[in-house]
């Protein structure tokens, strides 16, 4: 009868020995923030949010499926098993000195309420320390547990994701008061284009709001991200590069790269970046190490980003530029380029491809002379003979 008790005394203190070791092993061990970027799913937060977790949760309990990560520059898409309706756009022009701005997260979660927070404030510079292109510096009160969330401006389109807060101990004995960093949203595009993570991009039409507007309006679309058993972590610590993880270092650039106005260079285009500057397509190029070469299309702003380059061509509406390690091997195509011009008539063969696809076909034709690339409906149109040229918008031609 004894044993019996025992016994059982025995297996109830093992039960609740075994509940309390699983109850400790799934605390926390941190949070930050993240927000939908598609209705696929798909949400964006800061790499360092999540790069030591076992594993990640949103606040509500939902798991993440997937996860892709760039810890050189602070980014990562994570893939949530709940789909929203409500995304938070990238807008395609960059943030402008002194813009009114928005920042949603959800800071100080262990402390404060489990709602998400807004704050507001302006953009402070358009680098981060260093004079680093990839960050802005932003004014917006930032908290531990904000990593990973959505800076926008007052219509709601996303300028930068945010990343950082300067240590009280950088000030040099003066105390600095609201010195943070975000990442840029065109680094972010760059990111999403190269793992194919679709994504919207914000209309110029839509109209301002007021704060309160904001965080009725995208509240849905922001999360809060818990992350289990980080080899690293502390337990009950929000996410935040202030207390957690080093500020981020000025870039140098360790790759060379040349540069040629007037020329395009042919070779695979991995992502399109539009609206954007040509300082702004170099250093996305810079920060990607997938990156090989750009075309910058000066006309209409696009900036096209390469995995390889093989030829350059003349175009007077683009600028080149070519990593050192591939530019000696770069031939110099006779054709010239064009965009935004077409060749009417002549056509003797019709094909439906890409533009690069179309310029070999040319060029390896005796009979071609010329051709022009129709973009919106992939069609290629090859010429035995070149006759006059007219301008038209989304159409490019080459001429030997």
């Amino acid at each position: 009868m004894r044993s019996s008790k025992c016994l059982r005394l025995c297996s109830a203190l093992f039960m609740l020995w075994f509940m309390a070791i699983a109850t400790h092993a799934e605390e926390p061990v941190g949070s930050g923030t993240a927000f939908f970027v598609n209705s696929d799913g798909w949400a964006v937060t800061n790499a360092h949010v999540i790069r030591d977790c076992s594993r990640i949760t949103t606040g509500d309990g939902s798991r993440i499926s997937e996860v892709k990560l760039d810890v050189g520059n602070d980014l990562a898409a994570i893939r949530i098993n709940a789909k929203s309706t409500t995304v938070i756009a990238i807008r395609p022009s960059g943030a402008r000195l002194g813009e009114d701005i928005a920042a949603f997260g959800y800071p100080l979660a262990s402390v404060l309420s489990s709602s998400v927070k807004i704050t507001t404030g302006n953009v402070n510079s358009l680098m981060g320390l260093g004079d680093d292109t990839r960050y802005l510096q932003i004014s917006t009160p930032i908290q531990p547990g904000n990593s990973g969330g959505p800076i926008v401006d007052r219509k709601g389109a996303l300028l930068g994701v945010t990343t950082a807060t300067l240590r009280p101990e950088a000030g040099g004995g003066a105390l600095p008061q609201n010195v943070n960093f975000a990442i840029r949203a065109t680094l972010l595009q760059t990111f999403l284009e190269s793992r194919s993570i679709e994504f919207e991009v914000a209309s110029t039409a839509s109209v301002e709001l007021t704060t309160a507007d904001l965080a009725e309006r995208l509240q849905p679309a922001i999360l809060q991200i818990v992350c289990y058993g980080g080899g690293t972590g502390q337990k009950g610590s929000e996410s935040t590069t202030s207390t957690t993880v080093p500020l981020p270092e000025p870039y140098r650039a360790s790759r060379k790269f040349s540069t040629l106005d007037g020329h395009d260079v042919v070779g695979f285009d991995y992502a399109t970046l539009r609206n954007v500057g040509l300082q702004q397509c170099k250093q996305a190029c810079v920060d990607d190490s997938r990156c090989s070469a750009i075309t910058y299309n000066k006309r209409e702003r696009f900036c096209f980003l390469k995995d390889d380059a093989k030829l350059l061509v003349q175009n007077a509406d683009a600028y080149a530029m070519v990593v050192d390690e591939l530019s000696a091997e770069m031939k110099l195509s006779t054709f010239v380029i064009g965009s935004g011009k077409d060749i009417p008539g002549s056509d003797y063969r019709r094909l439906k491809t890409d533009f690069i696809t179309c310029y070999l076909e040319c060029e390896i034709d005796n009979l071609c002379r010329a051709f022009s690339y129709v973009r919106k409906k992939r069609e290629c149109w090859l010429k035995n003979r070149v006759g006059p040229v007219s301008l038209k918008h989304g159409v490019d031609s080459g001429i030997k």
